[in-house]
């Protein structure tokens, strides 16, 4: 009987053990990686936050579904934004960030530490939280599209519109990003089709004249994509079906899509607020949420400016308000 009962006390704190394994806790804890996060590392690193990072489904962002950079200063010859993002990543782990690969699925910030499950098993409890786990571009989900991903198709007109200087370009929506990224590009293209799939514009009425008034946009009302067409070299065309059911080929090199984001909040909304879209909302001037000791930056929380140099200056100022909240706590 008293074997019995310490085979069962054995298992019991085998148990005990396993649980406690599968919890670590941290100082400082960045939630996602692109430009934010990674600048957000290498602060609270060089401030001896000890963080550490789980990176996300895709680590480097959406950067690293971008060919060329060549509007982030110090790459005077331009970059390619998986290397941009290895070498901000190895700039972090340099000054000793603990960089992992890995998920987070839920959350629990009602009170510190807080509690971030990754991969669907393992708590980390953390003193601080930076959420930098940014927005995802919609798409239009043909297959052709995913084809010719940074290879004529983009979300982001700022980003890769240089490269189709003088040329033909089309932007998919209706609302005022969309009207936003098509004034954009007339300035730098030839000619750029706002392809609309109803009979009107969503966008407010000072973009929808701006548009009118641009001579090269020509404005296809009541056309869907069908399909995006290239070849080695990149996207050449796009197929569209009008009002009426027919097939209309359009000569392009650039087709951007600007249908809106859908920033990475859900697990959090629970305890900080939100704009109706889901972009988490700080204290003017900050990177505060309304949680103490939880942070935000990047394009999580940027529904204006979506850039790379406005992502990682964001993510800077989380770490030193996280250096600062900390510092306060001690």
């Amino acid at each position: 009987m008293a074997l019995f009962k310490t085979l069962e006390n054995q298992e019991e704190e085998n148990k005990a053990r396993s649980v406690d394994a599968e919890v670590e806790k941290v100082k400082c804890l960045i939630v996602g990686s692109g430009p934010a996060g990674y600048t957000a590392a290498i602060y609270a690193a060089r401030a001896n936050l000890n963080p550490v990072m789980y990176e996300g489904l895709e680590p480097g962002g959406q950067l690293t579904t971008t060919t060329d950079v060549e509007n982030y200063p110090g790459y005077p010859e331009g970059v390619t934004g998986p290397v941009m993002m290895e070498d901000f990543k190895k700039q972090a782990q340099r000054f000793g960030t603990d960089v992992r690969f890995g998920l987070a699925t839920a959350a629990d910030l009602s009170k510190r530490p807080f509690k971030v499950t990754i991969d669907g098993k393992k708590v980390i409890e953390a003193d601080s939280l930076i959420i930098a786990t940014g927005a995802t571009a919609k798409y239009l989900g043909l297959e052709s599209e995913e084809k010719y991903k940074g290879q004529g198709v983009s979300a982001c007109a700022t980003c890769d519109g240089f490269f189709y200087k003088g040329k033909d370009v089309a932007v998919v929506g209706g609302g005022d990003t969309a009207a936003e990224e098509a004034t954009y590009l007339a300035g730098i293209c030839n000619k750029v089709y706002l392809i609309i799939r109803k009979d009107h514009m969503r966008a407010s009425k000072v973009m929808q004249e701006r548009v009118k008034k641009t001579k090269n946009i020509e404005v296809l009302f009541e056309h869907n994509t069908k399909e995006i067409v290239g070849d080695t070299s990149g996207v050449t065309g796009a197929i569209l079906t009008n009002g009426k059911g027919e097939d209309v080929k359009i000569d392009i090199h650039g087709f951007f899509v600007a249908i809106g984001h859908k920033p990475n909040s859900d697990i959090f909304k629970e305890y900080i607020d939100t704009d109706e879209v889901g972009y988490i909302t700080t204290e003017p001037d900050t990177t505060k949420t309304k949680v103490p000791g939880v942070f935000a930056c990047g394009d999580v929380m940027d529904p204006h400016y979506r850039q790379a140099v406005t992502a990682a200056g964001s993510g800077c100022r989380a770490a030193i308000d996280a250096e600062r909240f900390l510092g306060a706590q001690e």
